[in-house]
């Protein structure tokens, strides 16, 4: 997709992509001037954002334009002591919207926001980075749970490891569940927990499985070893990686200002 590329005489450099092909720009008097197919564009003067020169009906005013509307996007990377490896954990909006999220680092490639998930606090915009694991298990949300004496069920499906392996408190409701029929080593999705039930006295150490989430792989044997990736939404782990890419997209109609953003990295100790 052809892109605007533009030169900032200020910084001396190509400054940003623009997502319109004018066939001439310049800035005077504080807007911005296109010319496209020998008509003259003056920007930021209505309220059709982001609905540029490929409709008819924009060479034909007072006739209002329906569009089509276009989102929003910008992307740029995070990318301070670039030799250490980072988790970047949180994002801070300085601005007055909220936008949609996706972050990539050279490490992990999942990280997003959705908007309704920002908290507005002290007149910015504050929320976690969440990572979707599926396929990662590189990942410190990850754990072991141990190998399965007894499988059964089919929808929902329970497993039971021996008492004497205590599963823990870090596993809950929803974290997803992964196996491998030893000594294969390739992981495979078992499904969300549904519901954990331990009873030692009575020799119940027993995990439900919901298997209807797609991608799920059926449990063909009892003897497995499972392990469990926490849910993401439930709690934040960041992304991790030496930068991160963000990729942001809003899609109001109208006016709104980003003036800054910014993330809460912390080193890693691996």
């Amino acid at each position: 997709m052809a892109n605007t590329l533009t030169y900032s005489e200020t910084v001396d450099g190509w400054v940003s992509f623009y997502s319109y092909h004018p066939d001439w720009i310049i800035g005077m008097n504080n807007y911005l001037y296109t010319f496209k197919g020998g008509d003259l564009y003056k920007h930021n003067v209505n309220n059709s954002r982001n609905t540029f020169y490929e409709q008819w009906w924009a060479k034909f005013p007072p006739i209002p334009s329906p569009g089509p509307f276009i989102s929003t996007r910008l992307v740029s990377v995070f990318n301070d002591v670039a030799l250490e490896n980072k988790l970047f954990k949180t994002i801070n909006i300085q601005g007055d919207a909220t936008w949609s999220m996706t972050f990539e680092t050279d490490l992990q490639y999942s990280g997003f926001i959705q908007s309704s998930w920002f908290e507005k606090k002290e007149a910015s915009y504050f929320a976690f980075i969440r990572n979707d694991s599926n396929g990662q298990f590189a990942l410190r949300s990850l754990n072991g749970i141990g190998r399965s004496i007894l499988v059964t069920g089919g929808t929902d499906v329970d497993f039971s490891i021996s008492p004497l392996i205590d599963m823990g408190g870090i596993i809950s409701i929803g974290d997803s569940v992964y196996f491998t029929i030893p000594p294969a080593t390739i992981p495979k999705f078992a499904g969300l927990v549904q519901n954990i039930i331990k009873n030692y006295p009575a020799g119940i150490n027993q995990m439900v499985v919901d298997t209807s989430p797609p991608g799920t792989v059926p449990i063909a044997a009892n003897d497995n070893y499972f392990f469990f990736v926490k849910n993401s939404v439930a709690e934040s782990h960041g992304v991790l990686g030496h930068y991160c890419v963000f990729d942001i997209t809003n899609g109001s109609s109208s006016k709104i200002e980003l003036f800054t953003l910014a993330s809460d990295v912390m080193k890693s100790f691996p």
